[in-house]
């Protein structure tokens, strides 16, 4: 059983929980009431997963924009979860809320709207053995006069570029004959989370860091700026390096876990709106976060890494949940509320993180707690994760707090049974 069964056990667990973010000092939880709308909204503030948590795991370490870090989805699973219950997540990104939960025993169900999510996520269920990994790097044939279709010499060096070049001609081919498996998804992974980043770990020269990609042209200024030109980077080597580095403290259990997830996983690639695949009144817990209005540009972001997957990022971002207002955002995710509350199990959840964005100007969670209470959930409340928060006064706002602050804003619903 979970270890919560209805919001006011819920709510009183959040209340009387105690953080330990120094030696010897311990936090309690700041709890409030806010009216948003006309709507009472619970607010708890304190450091609920930072400290408490353990350390999450290395299989997590792939990079991409706008994540947030494990232990948040770990602490609702736990929390508003079974053992195989089903997990969802309709914006998955790199997969940290499908990863957690496997890792914990969890069914999951994954969706986005952007198919590098697939492929960033769906190959960490089945972990492979390092020699499985090294033997099928050797037999992939490099062809040292291979070119790319695009100007890319400002980030590669002439070999390393080759080398790419193979390896994504090698995986295309293995795609449509159909006989990639679950090595050839693993190297592919691998490969697009190693292509740019700002250390000699990645394949390109000195650049931003991997979870975003430059334009060809301010690589170019960064190269002049830093007087830099790309040396030779080992592929293969670097393939490997990383797959031990995913792997280095994933524990037997946790590995047969995420191996039990992979044999009812479901991956979909559709707009949040509208999943027709998941059945009516099935999933327990949704833990996600959604794209923040219009800060972050997906397709320049990951043009790169849709390159090297054949992936069009011009029609990838068409298909992706952006707004540039509060209200056009709102409306959207209104939609995707209503989606959600047809998939939610009578007495399951949603924990829907939303950012400060805009530098604070605007908080969403005062917008989505409106959102879920019209479209028939309860408001559990509104968890605020911080660390080394210092001032009790204002907590719904952040004016008062310490530029830099690592914050988390979770609207919470449960779904009436």
């Amino acid at each position: 059983m979970p270890l919560i069964n209805n919001i006011t056990e819920f709510r009183e667990e959040i209340s009387g929980f105690l953080s330990t973010y120094n030696v010897g000092k311990t936090a309690e939880t700041l709890a409030e009431v806010r009216t948003i709308n006309e709507i009472p909204c619970n607010l708890y503030v304190n450091e609920f997963w930072t400290s408490r948590q353990r350390q999450a795991s290395s299989i997590h370490e792939v990079s991409y924009r706008a994540c947030f870090k494990p232990q948040l989805p770990r602490f609702f699973i736990e929390l508003l979860t079974d053992v195989n219950d089903i997990v969802y997540d309709p914006f998955t990104g790199r997969g940290t809320t499908i990863i957690e939960a496997a890792l914990l025993g969890r069914s999951v169900i994954s969706s986005d709207a952007n198919p590098l999510s697939r492929i960033l996520c769906e190959p960490r269920l089945t972990p492979p053995e390092i020699q499985d990994i090294e033997k099928r790097l050797e037999g992939i044939e490099y062809d040292g006069s291979r070119k790319a279709d695009i100007d890319l010499s400002m980030f590669f060096h002439e070999s390393t570029l080759s080398e790419i070049v193979s390896l994504r001609d090698y995986l295309a081919e293995r795609r449509k004959e159909g006989i990639e498996d679950p090595t050839d998804l693993w190297i592919r992974m691998v490969a697009t989370n190693r292509l740019t980043g700002h250390s000699s770990g990645f394949f390109s020269v000195y650049t931003l860091p991997p979870n975003q990609a430059v334009s060809p042209e301010s690589q170019v200024k960064i190269n002049k700026k830093r007087d830099q030109v790309p040396g030779y980077r080992d592929t293969k080597k670097l393939i490997l390096k990383k797959t031990k580095s995913l792997l280095k403290n994933l524990e037997q259990a946790e590995a047969d876990n995420l191996y039990s997830a992979s044999g009812n996983a479901v991956f979909l690639s559709n707009n949040a709106v509208s999943v027709p695949e998941i059945n009516d009144d099935s999933v327990a817990l949704t833990v996600t976060s959604p794209p923040f209005l219009d800060i972050v540009q997906y397709s320049k972001d990951n043009w790169l890494r849709c390159w090297f997957n054949s992936l069009d990022a011009g029609e990838i971002e068409k298909k992706i949940t952006m707004a540039g207002t509060t209200a056009g955002w709102s409306q959207v995710m209104g939609d995707v509320f209503s989606e959600l509350f047809r998939i939610t199990k009578p007495g399951g959840w949603v924990a829907f993180e939303v950012g400060e964005v805009r530098n604070g100007k605007v908080c969403l969670d005062e917008h989505v707690v409106p959102l879920g209470v019209n479209t028939g959930f309860e408001c559990a409340g509104a968890v605020i994760n911080e660390q080394h928060f210092t001032k009790t006064s204002n907590v719904w706002g952040i004016e008062n707090r310490k530029k830099g602050t690592n914050t988390n804003r979770i609207a919470v619903f449960r779904k009436p049974e």
